[in-house]
Protein backbone atom coordinates (compact mmCIF):
# COMPACT_ATOMS: atom_id res chain seq x y z
CA UNK A 1 0.00 0.00 0.00
CA UNK A 2 1.62 3.06 -1.33
CA UNK A 3 1.04 6.61 0.84
CA UNK A 4 3.11 9.07 -0.92
CA UNK A 5 3.37 10.95 -4.46
CA UNK A 6 6.10 13.22 -6.17
CA UNK A 7 4.20 16.15 -7.98
CA UNK A 8 6.39 19.08 -8.84
CA UNK A 9 9.58 17.78 -7.71
CA UNK A 10 8.61 17.15 -4.19
CA UNK A 11 7.26 13.82 -2.36
CA UNK A 12 4.14 14.16 -0.30
CA UNK A 13 4.05 10.97 2.58
CA UNK A 14 0.77 10.67 4.50
CA UNK A 15 0.77 8.70 7.46
CA UNK A 16 -1.85 6.10 7.36
CA UNK A 17 -5.32 5.81 5.64
CA UNK A 18 -6.95 8.15 7.58
CA UNK A 19 -4.31 11.07 6.77
CA UNK A 20 -4.79 10.31 3.19
CA UNK A 21 -8.47 10.53 2.73
CA UNK A 22 -8.30 13.86 5.36
CA UNK A 23 -5.92 15.59 2.79
CA UNK A 24 -7.88 14.09 -0.47
CA UNK A 25 -10.96 16.33 0.88
CA UNK A 26 -12.34 19.42 -1.22
CA UNK A 27 -11.38 22.42 1.28
CA UNK A 28 -12.96 22.96 4.31
CA UNK A 29 -13.24 24.86 7.02
CA UNK A 30 -13.76 22.13 10.01
CA UNK A 31 -10.70 20.09 8.48
CA UNK A 32 -8.79 23.30 8.92
CA UNK A 33 -10.31 23.87 12.44
CA UNK A 34 -9.45 20.34 13.44
CA UNK A 35 -5.63 20.48 11.94
CA UNK A 36 -5.71 17.38 9.65
CA UNK A 37 -6.74 20.00 6.25
CA UNK A 38 -4.16 19.60 3.61
CA UNK A 39 -1.79 22.68 3.60
CA UNK A 40 -2.28 23.59 -0.14
CA UNK A 41 -3.78 23.21 -3.57
CA UNK A 42 -0.66 20.29 -4.42
CA UNK A 43 -0.72 18.69 -1.09
CA UNK A 44 -4.81 17.82 -1.77
CA UNK A 45 -4.04 16.54 -5.42
CA UNK A 46 -1.39 14.51 -4.33
CA UNK A 47 -3.33 12.73 -1.83
CA UNK A 48 -6.08 12.19 -4.12
CA UNK A 49 -3.31 10.55 -6.64
CA UNK A 50 -2.23 8.35 -3.64
CA UNK A 51 -6.18 7.75 -3.02
CA UNK A 52 -7.05 6.83 -6.38
CA UNK A 53 -4.58 3.98 -5.91
CA UNK A 54 -5.61 2.56 -3.29
CA UNK A 55 -7.50 -1.00 -3.15
CA UNK A 56 -11.31 -1.29 -1.71
CA UNK A 57 -9.96 -3.90 0.63
CA UNK A 58 -7.38 -0.73 2.09
CA UNK A 59 -10.01 1.18 3.12
CA UNK A 60 -11.92 -1.38 4.25
CA UNK A 61 -9.56 -2.76 6.69
CA UNK A 62 -8.61 0.64 7.98
CA UNK A 63 -11.47 2.17 9.23
CA UNK A 64 -10.91 5.72 10.95
CA UNK A 65 -12.21 4.66 14.45
CA UNK A 66 -11.52 0.91 15.41
CA UNK A 67 -13.79 -1.67 15.17
CA UNK A 68 -13.31 -2.87 18.90
CA UNK A 69 -13.80 0.26 20.12
CA UNK A 70 -17.05 1.46 18.19
CA UNK A 71 -20.09 0.37 17.22
CA UNK A 72 -20.74 2.73 14.11
CA UNK A 73 -17.69 0.56 12.81
CA UNK A 74 -18.79 -2.83 13.86
CA UNK A 75 -22.52 -2.33 12.29
CA UNK A 76 -20.74 -1.01 8.99
CA UNK A 77 -18.68 -3.56 8.57
CA UNK A 78 -20.16 -6.58 10.04
CA UNK A 79 -23.12 -5.33 7.65
CA UNK A 80 -21.59 -6.19 4.09
CA UNK A 81 -22.47 -8.08 1.14
CA UNK A 82 -19.33 -10.39 1.74
CA UNK A 83 -20.35 -12.18 -1.53
CA UNK A 84 -20.12 -8.61 -3.40
CA UNK A 85 -17.13 -7.67 -1.61
CA UNK A 86 -14.65 -10.37 -2.88
CA UNK A 87 -16.03 -9.29 -6.11
CA UNK A 88 -14.49 -5.75 -5.90
CA UNK A 89 -12.12 -6.31 -2.98
CA UNK A 90 -8.99 -5.66 -5.42
CA UNK A 91 -10.34 -2.49 -7.26
CA UNK A 92 -8.74 0.36 -6.81
CA UNK A 93 -10.13 4.03 -6.04
CA UNK A 94 -10.51 5.08 -9.42
CA UNK A 95 -11.82 1.74 -10.98
CA UNK A 96 -14.65 2.15 -8.50
CA UNK A 97 -14.94 5.65 -9.61
CA UNK A 98 -15.34 5.03 -13.77
CA UNK A 99 -17.57 2.01 -13.12
CA UNK A 100 -19.89 4.23 -10.36
CA UNK A 101 -20.05 7.02 -13.89
CA UNK A 102 -19.87 4.52 -17.16
CA UNK A 103 -23.12 4.85 -18.72
CA UNK A 104 -23.32 1.05 -18.83
CA UNK A 105 -23.17 0.83 -15.02
CA UNK A 106 -27.75 0.41 -14.10
CA UNK A 107 -28.99 1.73 -11.11
CA UNK A 108 -29.02 -1.93 -9.99
CA UNK A 109 -25.75 -2.21 -10.34
CA UNK A 110 -24.94 0.51 -8.19
CA UNK A 111 -27.64 -0.50 -5.23
CA UNK A 112 -25.94 -3.96 -5.24
CA UNK A 113 -22.35 -1.69 -5.43
CA UNK A 114 -23.38 -0.11 -2.55
CA UNK A 115 -24.13 -3.08 -0.08
CA UNK A 116 -20.51 -3.86 -0.37
CA UNK A 117 -19.21 -0.58 0.58
CA UNK A 118 -17.83 0.74 3.74
CA UNK A 119 -18.33 4.22 4.79
CA UNK A 120 -14.22 4.96 4.51
CA UNK A 121 -14.62 3.58 0.50
CA UNK A 122 -17.98 5.61 0.19
CA UNK A 123 -16.09 8.64 1.33
CA UNK A 124 -12.80 7.97 -0.66
CA UNK A 125 -14.96 7.85 -3.94
CA UNK A 126 -16.87 10.85 -3.30
CA UNK A 127 -13.42 12.41 -2.60
CA UNK A 128 -12.51 11.71 -6.37
CA UNK A 129 -15.52 13.23 -8.17
CA UNK A 130 -16.20 16.71 -9.34
CA UNK A 131 -19.55 18.45 -8.25
CA UNK A 132 -20.69 16.94 -12.14
CA UNK A 133 -19.86 13.76 -11.15
CA UNK A 134 -21.48 13.57 -7.67
CA UNK A 135 -24.87 14.68 -9.55
CA UNK A 136 -24.58 12.61 -12.53
CA UNK A 137 -23.41 9.25 -10.08
CA UNK A 138 -26.81 10.27 -7.25
CA UNK A 139 -29.03 10.51 -10.44
CA UNK A 140 -28.36 7.01 -11.47
CA UNK A 141 -29.98 5.79 -8.14
CA UNK A 142 -33.07 5.96 -7.04
CA UNK A 143 -33.76 4.91 -2.64
CA UNK A 144 -37.26 3.98 -2.09
CA UNK A 145 -39.32 3.69 1.09
CA UNK A 146 -42.54 3.72 2.79
CA UNK A 147 -44.17 4.86 6.09
CA UNK A 148 -47.91 5.73 5.27
CA UNK A 149 -46.70 6.73 1.31
CA UNK A 150 -43.74 5.61 -0.85
CA UNK A 151 -40.88 8.29 -0.68
CA UNK A 152 -38.48 8.46 -3.31
CA UNK A 153 -39.72 7.40 -6.95
CA UNK A 154 -37.73 8.32 -9.89
CA UNK A 155 -39.85 11.80 -11.66
CA UNK A 156 -40.69 13.06 -8.35
CA UNK A 157 -39.40 15.46 -5.29
CA UNK A 158 -40.89 15.86 -2.08
CA UNK A 159 -41.21 18.32 0.76
CA UNK A 160 -40.68 18.41 4.40
CA UNK A 161 -42.81 21.07 5.82
CA UNK A 162 -41.01 22.57 8.56
CA UNK A 163 -43.99 24.88 10.39
CA UNK A 164 -41.58 25.73 13.15
CA UNK A 165 -42.95 28.49 16.07
CA UNK A 166 -40.77 30.04 18.44
CA UNK A 167 -42.50 29.12 21.64
CA UNK A 168 -44.33 25.90 20.22
CA UNK A 169 -47.55 27.96 19.85
CA UNK A 170 -50.12 25.18 18.41
CA UNK A 171 -52.19 27.73 16.94
CA UNK A 172 -49.16 29.38 14.84
CA UNK A 173 -47.92 26.22 13.99
CA UNK A 174 -51.17 25.30 12.63
CA UNK A 175 -51.20 28.22 10.71
CA UNK A 176 -47.70 27.89 9.15
CA UNK A 177 -49.12 24.33 8.44
CA UNK A 178 -51.92 25.39 6.71
CA UNK A 179 -49.49 27.53 4.33
CA UNK A 180 -47.25 25.19 3.47
CA UNK A 181 -50.10 22.56 2.68
CA UNK A 182 -51.52 25.13 0.51
CA UNK A 183 -48.04 25.32 -1.41
CA UNK A 184 -48.60 22.19 -1.88
CA UNK A 185 -45.55 21.07 0.41
CA UNK A 186 -45.56 18.08 3.05
CA UNK A 187 -45.83 14.89 0.82
CA UNK A 188 -42.71 13.25 2.72
CA UNK A 189 -43.65 14.67 6.01
CA UNK A 190 -45.35 17.20 8.44
CA UNK A 191 -42.54 17.60 10.98
CA UNK A 192 -41.16 20.24 13.53
CA UNK A 193 -38.50 20.96 15.13
CA UNK A 194 -39.49 21.94 19.10
CA UNK A 195 -38.55 24.15 21.01
CA UNK A 196 -39.65 22.56 23.93
CA UNK A 197 -38.27 19.24 24.52
CA UNK A 198 -41.12 17.67 27.26
CA UNK A 199 -43.44 14.62 26.63
CA UNK A 200 -46.43 16.71 26.83
CA UNK A 201 -45.35 19.17 24.65
CA UNK A 202 -44.55 16.74 21.93
CA UNK A 203 -47.67 14.80 21.84
CA UNK A 204 -49.85 18.30 21.89
CA UNK A 205 -48.14 19.08 18.92
CA UNK A 206 -48.52 15.57 17.45
CA UNK A 207 -52.10 15.33 18.20
CA UNK A 208 -52.80 18.87 16.56
CA UNK A 209 -50.46 17.03 13.03
CA UNK A 210 -52.69 13.59 13.37
CA UNK A 211 -55.56 15.98 13.56
CA UNK A 212 -54.90 17.52 10.79
CA UNK A 213 -53.86 14.47 8.51
CA UNK A 214 -57.02 12.43 9.64
CA UNK A 215 -59.07 15.73 9.12
CA UNK A 216 -58.49 16.42 5.66
CA UNK A 217 -57.17 12.81 4.48
CA UNK A 218 -53.75 13.97 4.05
CA UNK A 219 -51.66 10.98 2.47
CA UNK A 220 -48.64 11.85 4.51
CA UNK A 221 -46.23 11.49 7.71
CA UNK A 222 -46.17 12.88 11.15
CA UNK A 223 -43.48 13.84 12.90
CA UNK A 224 -41.70 16.15 16.10
CA UNK A 225 -38.06 15.88 16.10
CA UNK A 226 -37.53 16.14 19.89
CA UNK A 227 -35.04 13.69 21.91
CA UNK A 228 -35.69 10.05 20.84
CA UNK A 229 -35.81 9.13 24.36
CA UNK A 230 -38.76 12.30 24.68
CA UNK A 231 -40.83 10.60 21.68
CA UNK A 232 -40.59 7.12 22.89
CA UNK A 233 -41.85 8.07 26.07
CA UNK A 234 -44.46 10.23 24.02
CA UNK A 235 -45.92 7.03 22.45
CA UNK A 236 -45.81 5.37 25.69
CA UNK A 237 -48.42 7.93 26.51
CA UNK A 238 -50.30 7.33 23.59
CA UNK A 239 -49.08 10.15 21.66
CA UNK A 240 -50.17 9.52 17.61
CA UNK A 241 -46.56 9.47 15.90
CA UNK A 242 -45.86 7.94 12.41
CA UNK A 243 -41.74 8.00 12.30
CA UNK A 244 -39.18 8.62 15.23
CA UNK A 245 -36.13 11.41 14.84
CA UNK A 246 -32.48 11.44 16.26
CA UNK A 247 -30.01 13.75 14.93
CA UNK A 248 -27.06 10.80 14.64
CA UNK A 249 -23.23 11.18 14.42
CA UNK A 250 -20.38 9.24 12.74
CA UNK A 251 -18.89 7.58 15.53
CA UNK A 252 -20.38 6.12 18.49
CA UNK A 253 -19.01 8.01 20.81
CA UNK A 254 -20.60 11.15 18.45
CA UNK A 255 -23.68 9.45 19.15
CA UNK A 256 -23.26 8.91 23.10
CA UNK A 257 -22.87 12.65 23.50
CA UNK A 258 -26.31 13.15 21.56
CA UNK A 259 -27.92 10.82 24.25
CA UNK A 260 -28.16 7.13 22.59
CA UNK A 261 -26.84 4.35 21.02
CA UNK A 262 -28.27 1.41 18.59
CA UNK A 263 -29.74 0.03 21.30
CA UNK A 264 -32.27 2.92 21.67
CA UNK A 265 -32.92 3.43 17.74
CA UNK A 266 -34.15 -0.20 18.07
CA UNK A 267 -35.86 0.23 20.99
CA UNK A 268 -37.55 2.91 18.97
CA UNK A 269 -38.35 0.94 15.74
CA UNK A 270 -40.23 -2.18 18.43
CA UNK A 271 -42.68 0.44 19.88
CA UNK A 272 -43.42 2.01 16.64
CA UNK A 273 -44.21 -1.56 14.94
CA UNK A 274 -46.63 -2.32 17.90
CA UNK A 275 -47.77 1.02 18.36
CA UNK A 276 -46.92 3.44 16.09
CA UNK A 277 -49.58 5.12 13.35
CA UNK A 278 -48.03 4.38 10.57
CA UNK A 279 -48.39 1.64 8.09
CA UNK A 280 -44.63 1.10 7.99
CA UNK A 281 -42.40 -0.72 7.43
CA UNK A 282 -40.06 2.48 6.95
CA UNK A 283 -40.13 4.11 10.46
CA UNK A 284 -36.93 5.89 11.25
CA UNK A 285 -36.01 9.36 10.18
CA UNK A 286 -32.65 10.57 10.69
CA UNK A 287 -30.50 13.86 10.28
CA UNK A 288 -26.69 14.43 9.94
CA UNK A 289 -24.73 17.37 8.43
CA UNK A 290 -21.08 17.87 8.01
CA UNK A 291 -19.25 18.14 10.78
CA UNK A 292 -21.09 17.61 14.15
CA UNK A 293 -18.57 14.81 15.67
CA UNK A 294 -15.89 17.87 15.56
CA UNK A 295 -18.07 19.70 17.70
CA UNK A 296 -18.30 17.23 20.09
CA UNK A 297 -14.76 15.65 20.26
CA UNK A 298 -15.60 12.66 18.43
CA UNK A 299 -14.15 12.51 15.14
CA UNK A 300 -11.19 10.46 15.78
CA UNK A 301 -8.97 12.47 13.65
CA UNK A 302 -10.98 11.93 10.89
CA UNK A 303 -12.16 14.60 8.22
CA UNK A 304 -16.21 15.51 8.33
CA UNK A 305 -16.70 14.09 4.79
CA UNK A 306 -15.87 10.61 6.32
CA UNK A 307 -17.44 10.83 9.30
CA UNK A 308 -20.54 11.79 7.56
CA UNK A 309 -20.14 9.09 5.58
CA UNK A 310 -20.35 6.81 8.65
CA UNK A 311 -23.25 8.21 9.44
CA UNK A 312 -24.91 6.21 6.61
CA UNK A 313 -23.88 3.35 7.02
CA UNK A 314 -25.12 3.40 10.36
CA UNK A 315 -28.58 4.90 9.37
CA UNK A 316 -28.88 2.11 6.48
CA UNK A 317 -29.05 -0.76 9.23
CA UNK A 318 -32.29 0.59 10.44
CA UNK A 319 -34.19 1.12 7.18
CA UNK A 320 -35.42 4.96 7.81
CA UNK A 321 -37.99 6.12 5.57
CA UNK A 322 -35.97 10.00 5.48
CA UNK A 323 -32.79 10.85 5.99
CA UNK A 324 -30.98 14.40 5.45
CA UNK A 325 -28.34 16.62 5.95
CA UNK A 326 -29.26 19.97 7.51
CA UNK A 327 -26.00 20.77 5.51
CA UNK A 328 -25.11 24.73 6.22
CA UNK A 329 -26.76 24.46 9.49
CA UNK A 330 -23.58 24.15 12.39
CA UNK A 331 -21.95 27.67 10.77
CA UNK A 332 -19.15 28.89 9.08
CA UNK A 333 -16.24 26.80 11.47
CA UNK A 334 -17.11 23.43 9.32
CA UNK A 335 -18.52 25.07 6.26
CA UNK A 336 -16.53 28.17 5.23
CA UNK A 337 -19.05 29.63 2.43
CA UNK A 338 -21.25 28.71 -0.18
CA UNK A 339 -19.24 26.77 -2.25
CA UNK A 340 -18.47 24.53 0.45
CA UNK A 341 -22.28 24.06 1.76
CA UNK A 342 -22.92 23.80 -2.03
CA UNK A 343 -20.07 21.10 -2.32
CA UNK A 344 -20.98 19.39 0.97
CA UNK A 345 -24.59 19.29 -0.15
CA UNK A 346 -23.42 17.14 -3.08
CA UNK A 347 -21.54 15.03 -1.03
CA UNK A 348 -23.48 14.26 1.22
CA UNK A 349 -26.57 12.96 -1.86
CA UNK A 350 -24.18 11.05 -3.39
CA UNK A 351 -22.73 9.10 -0.37
CA UNK A 352 -26.29 8.67 1.08
CA UNK A 353 -27.49 7.39 -2.45
CA UNK A 354 -24.28 5.28 -3.03
CA UNK A 355 -25.22 3.59 0.77
CA UNK A 356 -28.42 2.90 0.11
CA UNK A 357 -30.62 5.68 2.17
CA UNK A 358 -33.57 7.45 1.11
CA UNK A 359 -31.64 10.95 0.86
CA UNK A 360 -32.85 14.47 1.31
CA UNK A 361 -31.07 17.54 2.00
CA UNK A 362 -31.89 20.64 3.98
CA UNK A 363 -30.39 23.50 2.07
CA UNK A 364 -29.37 25.88 4.22
CA UNK A 365 -27.38 28.82 6.00
CA UNK A 366 -26.94 30.56 8.96
CA UNK A 367 -26.30 34.38 8.98
CA UNK A 368 -23.33 34.34 10.02
CA UNK A 369 -21.83 32.46 6.68
CA UNK A 370 -20.75 33.92 3.36
CA UNK A 371 -23.76 32.22 2.04
CA UNK A 372 -26.97 34.04 1.30
CA UNK A 373 -30.40 32.43 -0.57
CA UNK A 374 -29.21 32.52 -3.97
CA UNK A 375 -26.66 30.06 -2.68
CA UNK A 376 -29.45 27.68 -1.48
CA UNK A 377 -31.52 27.83 -4.24
CA UNK A 378 -29.00 27.11 -6.47
CA UNK A 379 -28.12 24.00 -4.19
CA UNK A 380 -31.59 22.73 -4.20
CA UNK A 381 -31.95 22.53 -7.79
CA UNK A 382 -28.65 21.33 -8.17
CA UNK A 383 -29.85 18.40 -5.60
CA UNK A 384 -33.23 18.26 -7.70
CA UNK A 385 -31.38 17.45 -10.99
CA UNK A 386 -29.21 14.50 -9.11
CA UNK A 387 -32.52 13.05 -7.90
CA UNK A 388 -32.80 14.17 -3.96
CA UNK A 389 -35.83 12.75 -2.45
CA UNK A 390 -36.71 15.70 -0.24
CA UNK A 391 -35.75 19.38 0.04
CA UNK A 392 -37.61 21.33 3.32
CA UNK A 393 -40.34 24.40 3.39
CA UNK A 394 -40.30 26.96 5.57
CA UNK A 395 -42.35 29.94 5.39
CA UNK A 396 -40.47 33.08 3.42
CA UNK A 397 -37.29 30.54 4.11
CA UNK A 398 -36.90 31.74 7.43
CA UNK A 399 -37.14 29.42 10.24
CA UNK A 400 -37.91 31.92 13.21
CA UNK A 401 -37.36 29.42 15.94
CA UNK A 402 -33.68 27.72 14.64
CA UNK A 403 -33.06 31.10 13.36
CA UNK A 404 -31.18 30.03 10.04
CA UNK A 405 -32.53 29.86 6.51
CA UNK A 406 -33.50 27.53 4.03
CA UNK A 407 -36.09 26.78 0.97
CA UNK A 408 -39.15 28.41 1.46
CA UNK A 409 -42.70 27.07 0.51
CA UNK A 410 -43.13 27.79 -2.93
CA UNK A 411 -39.22 26.87 -3.85
CA UNK A 412 -40.43 23.33 -4.23
CA UNK A 413 -42.59 24.25 -6.62
CA UNK A 414 -40.38 26.02 -8.98
CA UNK A 415 -37.56 23.13 -9.01
CA UNK A 416 -40.78 20.95 -9.67
CA UNK A 417 -41.65 23.01 -12.61
CA UNK A 418 -38.23 23.34 -14.28
CA UNK A 419 -37.19 19.43 -13.91
CA UNK A 420 -40.52 18.19 -14.81
CA UNK A 421 -41.07 16.48 -11.27
CA UNK A 422 -44.23 15.75 -9.02
CA UNK A 423 -44.94 15.48 -5.30
CA UNK A 424 -45.87 12.13 -4.36
CA UNK A 425 -48.74 10.29 -6.54
CA UNK A 426 -51.42 10.46 -3.62
CA UNK A 427 -50.68 13.36 -2.19
CA UNK A 428 -50.92 15.38 -5.89
CA UNK A 429 -54.38 13.46 -6.06
CA UNK A 430 -55.17 15.07 -3.02
CA UNK A 431 -53.96 18.51 -3.61
CA UNK A 432 -56.09 18.14 -6.63
CA UNK A 433 -58.79 17.33 -4.69
CA UNK A 434 -58.30 20.46 -2.69
CA UNK A 435 -57.81 22.88 -5.69
CA UNK A 436 -54.52 23.57 -5.06
CA UNK A 437 -52.91 21.65 -8.08
CA UNK A 438 -54.16 20.45 -11.48
CA UNK A 439 -52.09 18.47 -13.95
CA UNK A 440 -49.07 18.82 -12.32
CA UNK A 441 -49.00 22.92 -11.82
CA UNK A 442 -49.95 24.56 -8.79
CA UNK A 443 -53.44 26.48 -9.10
CA UNK A 444 -54.78 30.30 -8.45
CA UNK A 445 -55.71 28.87 -4.89
CA UNK A 446 -52.39 28.20 -3.75
CA UNK A 447 -50.79 30.14 -0.97
CA UNK A 448 -53.89 30.65 0.30
CA UNK A 449 -54.05 29.22 4.01
CA UNK A 450 -58.06 29.41 4.17
CA UNK A 451 -58.72 26.66 1.88
CA UNK A 452 -58.26 24.60 5.23
CA UNK A 453 -59.66 27.29 7.48
CA UNK A 454 -62.98 27.83 5.50
CA UNK A 455 -63.28 23.98 5.80
CA UNK A 456 -63.10 23.16 9.26
CA UNK A 457 -63.05 24.24 12.98
CA UNK A 458 -59.60 24.64 13.29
Amino acid sequence: MNLSATLSGKTYAFRDVKDVLAKASEEKSGDHLAGIAAERALERVAAKYVLSDLLVKDLRENPVVPYEDDEVTRINQDGLDEAKYAEIQNWTMAQLREYILDYKTTEADIRALGKALTAETVAGVCKLMTNLDLIYGANKVRIEATCNTTIGKRGHLSTRLQPNHSTDNVEGITASLFEGLSYGCGDALLGLNPVNDTVSSLAEVLKRFDEVKNRFEIPTQICVLGHITTQIEAVKRGAPCDMIFQSIAGSQKGNTAFGFSAATVEEAIALLRERGTAKGPDVMYFETGQGSELSSDAHYGADQVTMEARCYAFARQYHPFMVNTVVGFIGPEYLYDSKQVIRAGLEDHFMGKLSGIPMGCDCCYTNHMMADQNDIENLALLLGSAGVNYILGVPTSDDIMLNYQTNAYHDVNAVREILGLRPITEFERWLEKMGIMENGHLTARAGDPTIFTTRSNF
